[in-house]
């Protein structure tokens, strides 16, 4: 049995949709909350739904789970309340890490590429405590993923207890559907789309900085199959431990980003420009490429999805299609 936390939101689904079609049992933790989240479960009923306030006590049953991907967090890099943000995604993590060590159950974990900050330290998966203490996050979300990060790299120095499989996986800019209940968090293809569906062109900020021409500011944009197939690889490959990103390893500019779904959509490529609100402008990343060199020599095979196909495949097989759920 397999737990997946937040596993009805965006990532959590896609990974459980991947599970229930292997015939696994699942225990879901999430809140279905009153935007549709209940439609990403809609196909793959969970063995066990469980609302987070009940998750410790389930725990406290010992239940005879192989592997929790907690992937379940406060990601709005825009949340006001520190003390939730900080609650669930430093406190719940500290617990199921400690959870799992103490029962043998192996966990993986999402971290995040707003770890790296402004990009300055570079993009490099390195867990070791030497290399995250340089690391400096531009928004409260990323630090308390760093935080994290921190911790468990602190724990492996001291010589303390882990899970007999541990991994951190670092998602970039992953973008594919069940992320419709994001609103404002949804990713730039999507938000690029929803401009090119109400007839308007793709909208880019300008560049906040002399750095970077309007448009040239780049992301890695992640399949998010592609997500799931490195969390089934670990969830097959039970002797690989470590900080992994994933990522395409390629960088595209958001003009590249809206040029491809203006094609997949059957549109001509266009552009508008807006500006960046001023209290992000020190809070954005212009910039973000996935090192992946750790992750192909932990063994990882798999391709990631170019851009172009990632975006035709989005937009005509889910979101021009009358279910767009996984």
């Amino acid at each position: 049995m397999i737990m997946v936390t937040g596993g009805a939101g965006f990532i959590g689904s896609n990974l459980h949709a991947a599970l229930a079609q292997r015939g696994t049992e699942t225990v879901v933790v999430d809140w279905l909350g009153e935007q549709g989240k209940w439609r990403n479960l809609e196909k793959h009923p969970p063995t066990c739904l469980l609302q987070p306030d009940g998750l410790e006590a389930f725990l406290d049953t010992q239940p005879p789970l192989d592997l929790v991907f907690h992937v379940g967090a406060v990601a709005d890099t825009t949340a006001t309340n520190g003390d939730q943000v900080w609650e669930t995604n430093v406190g719940l993590s500290t617990r199921l890490w400690q959870w799992c060590t103490t029962n043998r159950v192996r966990f993986v974990y999402a971290s995040s590429s707003a770890t790296y900050g402004d990009g300055a330290q570079g993009f490099d998966d390195d867990g070791s405590l030497g290399h995250l203490e340089r690391l400096r996050p531009l928004i409260f979300y990323g630090w308390t993923k760093h935080v994290f990060d921190m911790q468990v790299a602190k724990t492996l120095a001291a010589g303390a207890g882990c899970p007999p499989q541990w991994a951190g996986v670092k998602f970039f800019n992953i973008y594919g559907p069940n992320e419709y209940h994001k609103g404002r968090m949804i990713s730039v293809v999507k938000s690029m789309y929803d401009d090119v569906a109400a007839g308007r062109p793709p909208r880019i900020f300008r560049s906040a900085t002399g750095l970077w021409q309007d448009g040239a500011q780049a992301r890695d944009l992640v399949w998010v199959g592609d997500v799931v197939s490195v969390m089934l690889w670990l969830l097959d490959t039970p002797g690989v431990n470590g900080l992994f990103n994933i990522g395409s390893g390629r960088a595209r500019s958001f003009t590249d980003a809206a040029h491809a779904i203006c094609d997949a959509a059957g549109v001509p490529p266009s552009v508008e420009y807006v500006d960046l609100a001023a209290a992000a402008e020190h809070q954005y990343q212009s910039f973000t490429q996935a090192r992946i060199e750790r992750l192909r020599a932990a063994g990882f095979e798999g391709q990631f999805t170019p851009l172009e196909v990632g975006a035709r495949r989005y937009i005509q097989q889910y979101l021009n299609a009358p279910d767009p759920y996984v």
